[in-house]
């Protein structure tokens, strides 16, 4: 069992499905509401712990009900949490939107205490990320954060994985702190400046990325899978109708660093991300969705 050591946000997710996105001024009349755990950092260490991982998520929440749901949805998961809970701040909240006929998906974040992660928090927490087989982070809590994070497991050796979600700029250097990145295509045309859409598309951009100082680059690819460099596209797996894609991203990545953290090789790690991956869009929800080790490997022998 290898260790992950997640930064990351939690967010209480507030989904709706409806027809069709409303226009602005405009109300609709949506067919569901849900009200469940999410963040990207969060889904990644539930992903990670149902794996079979020893996962570690670093964080901040509010003193609310929405930190109540984080707590338990990473005991249930066997997420370890090092967190501070701030008074004066509110857990963070995600508004998703859910095309009913499709299962596509439109967010807006808002992060509340997390936003608050200094890097005196990372800091603080550098004897946990030295220890770490695989370091994991993502861009929705502050950049400096991250980018502390990054630093500290880069000096201890460790194996560092950047999902670089949502798009935003990053500071000069970051991405030469990364063993692993994992945008998805929207992604990765933010950071490169290449629209990817085919696998000849994913090659040029991964280049591109390596040339930015990025040790591997991986591009998920949706319903296609996930573009390897050095490698080409492992194919996504397919094992029923798709009912959410929301936390397909964050299943990747927690099935891919929970591999990663075993010893796996970096093609094996992406077979088993795309397969944690492909279970989880068969489910509706975030969190809820992630797969458990068994069913991902009963997955992965079936197809092959």
């Amino acid at each position: 069992m290898g260790r992950v050591v997640i930064l990351g946000v939690f967010v209480a997710d507030t989904a709706y499905r409806a027809a069709r996105m409303p226009k602005m001024g405009e109300t609709i009349m949506g067919n569901s509401f849900v009200l469940g755990p999410g963040g990207k950092g969060s889904n990644q260490s539930v992903a990670c712990a149902r794996m079979g991982s020893e996962t570690h998520i670093i964080s901040k929440l509010g003193k609310d009900d929405f930190a109540k749901l984080a707590l338990e949805t990473w005991e249930q998961a066997g997420v370890i949490p090092h967190v501070k809970q701030v008074n004066g701040s509110y857990t963070g909240a995600a508004y998703i939107f859910i095309e009913e006929s499709t299962g596509d998906n439109a967010i807006i974040i808002a992060p509340g205490a997390a936003a608050l992660i200094s890097v005196s928090d990372i800091n603080s927490h550098a004897k946990l990320i030295k220890s770490a087989d695989v370091f994991v982070t993502q861009l929705e809590q502050p950049m400096i954060a991250a980018m502390r994070g990054l630093e500290i497991a880069r000096e201890a050796g460790v194996t560092t994985l950047l999902n670089p979600a949502p798009a935003a700029p990053l500071p000069d250097g970051m991405l030469a702190l990364c063993d692993y990145i994992t945008p998805n295509e929207t992604e990765c045309e933010a950071l490169t400046g290449i629209a990817v859409r085919t696998q000849e598309e994913a090659e040029f951009a991964c280049e591109a990325l390596r040339d930015l100082g990025v040790g591997t680059p991986i591009i998920t690819m949706g319903d296609q899978g996930a573009f390897l460099y050095g490698h080409g596209l492992v194919p996504a797996v397919n094992v029923g109708a798709v009912i959410e894609t929301t936390g397909a991203g964050d299943a990747f990545n927690g099935g891919f660093a929970a591999a990663l953290s075993e010893g796996l090789s970096t093609l094996e790690a992406v077979r088993y991300g795309c397969a944690t991956a492909g279970i989880s869009v068969t489910k509706p929800g975030t969190a809820p969705s992630m797969p458990n080790r068994e069913s991902v490997e009963a997955v992965m022998h079936s197809s092959n």
